[in-house]
């Protein structure tokens, strides 16, 4: 899977890509090792999925361990540090993408509990992994930081308050990040997916309809890829004057 020393990017590198099990985690995890980064897939419950993920990943000549951790909860995310320091010693590429969908319904028949079920995973669980692995991340000359949000953020449609304010929240987070850890040289970026081919993708075009892909100018739907080599570019030294930006892959649905 690795490419030869001169052409992989990412050689001798460790990333860490939580919710890396399926969808787009699990792209950027594929593509991440393509380029010579060992991989830690992070799982909470898809523990079949995501030793997939790594199977295939070391099929390919890749180095992959998977580790389950709820990244709403600290100190299952504080453990994971735990881990990888252990097993590798440093983190020079952090994905954190974890995330859940909210429910479509007005703000006035929002329940109170799925509200702080949807924080609590897409944005706490954004700053926890964040948080948790600074003490890895500062050990690693030009690491790079990449927040998976999404254009819901800017969209801000109807009936989906609870994932928009989450990822607005993300964004801000990065945003704050990146000034914060530029002086250590640490980047901090945010690809932001419009409507992508994974499990959450479909669900939505079965709740939407054709409407979804009308509104894309490019006229499709993305793809996991499509999200992925902006991972790795972001992740690389060609990325290395490049900070505090929200990437919105989105085939030009928010322009």
């Amino acid at each position: 899977m690795k490419g030869s020393p001169s052409t992989a990017k990412l050689a001798g590198r460790v990333a860490l890509v939580t919710g890396g099990s399926r969808g787009i985690g699990r792209g950027i995890a594929l593509a991440l090792a393509a380029q010579g980064a060992a991989v830690v897939v992070n799982y909470r419950r898809q523990t079949e999925a995501a030793t997939r993920v790594c199977a295939e990943i070391e099929e390919r000549g890749g180095r992959a361990v998977c580790i389950g951790a709820d990244v709403s909860d600290y100190g299952a995310v504080s453990q994971m540090r735990e881990a990888i320091g252990a097993e590798f010693g440093r983190l020079d590429i952090l994905v954190a993408n974890s995330g859940v969908a909210s429910r479509a319904v007005p703000v006035a028949d929002l329940d109170i509990e799925h509200w702080r079920k949807v924080l609590a995973v897409d944005l706490d669980g954004a700053f926890y992994t964040v948080r948790a692995m600074l003490p890895l991340l500062f050990q690693a000359p030009g690491a790079s930081a990449i927040f998976i949000s999404s254009i819901a953020a800017d969209l801000c449609d109807p009936c989906g308050a609870a994932y928009c304010a989450a990822k607005a929240g993300v964004n801000a987070l990065a945003k704050v990040l990146a000034r914060e850890l530029a002086p250590r040289g640490i980047r901090v970026n945010v690809i932001a997916p419009g409507l992508v081919a994974t499990d959450m993708g479909e669900r939505m075009l079965a709740f939407h309809g054709e409407r979804l892909v009308k509104e894309i100018p490019l006229g499709r739907v993305g793809t996991v890829e499509d999200v992925a080599n902006l991972a790795v570019f972001l992740a690389s030294d060609e990325a290395s004057w490049i900070t505090g930006k929200i990437f919105r892959v989105d085939g030009g649905r928010w322009i």
